[in-house]
């Protein structure tokens, strides 16, 4: 269970150590360990015990406030078992899980969208805003880069003056 916690407590955070979870993170948690079920226990539950297991003016809990919010939302979710029997199911939900990105935005291919980002259908000035291989070139590909060599444009000769003089 601990090293779920700590899973959950680095998640989205790169300079968290794993020791303190943030409420988003317990909320997190919660829901995808299915501790909170939207019946029993709804996230204005979880809100609340995690506001009241964390000392005063913290914004985070330790594993060991972790775990007296965990055995006041375990009587919640598993009424009628006794306090430990609902703990230890409760850890049971919890123990070797990691935080998921479900829901996660991806990439759409609907309608038009598919048709705009194929780059072989481009033809003109906008085809040379990408490489062969259909990647942008950014800046390069929708600017005019101006040549200040001191040659007309297209001169076969350009780069010989010092050369023949």
């Amino acid at each position: 269970v601990e090293a779920a916690f700590r899973r959950f407590a680095v998640y989205g955070d790169t300079s968290a150590r794993g020791n303190k979870m943030t409420g988003k993170n317990f909320s997190k948690m919660c829901k995808e360990c299915g501790v909170m079920d939207g019946k029993a226990v709804t996230s204005t539950d979880v809100d609340i015990v995690f506001n009241k297991v964390k000392t005063k003016g913290a914004r985070t809990i330790t594993f060991a406030e972790f775990q007296q919010a965990m055995k006041e939302l375990c009587s919640k979710r598993f009424k009628g078992k006794s306090p430990e029997e609902a703990l230890q199911a409760v850890y049971a939900l919890i123990k070797g899980k990691k935080p998921g990105s479900a829901g996660t935005t991806k990439a759409t291919k609907v309608g038009g969208v598919d048709r705009l980002t194929d780059t072989s259908k481009y033809t003109g000035s906008h085809k040379e805003r990408f490489d062969e291989s259909g990647k942008g070139k950014g800046l390069a590909g929708r600017q005019d880069l101006t040549d200040n060599s001191g040659y007309v444009g297209a001169y076969k000769g350009a780069g010989t003056y010092d050369q023949t003089h």
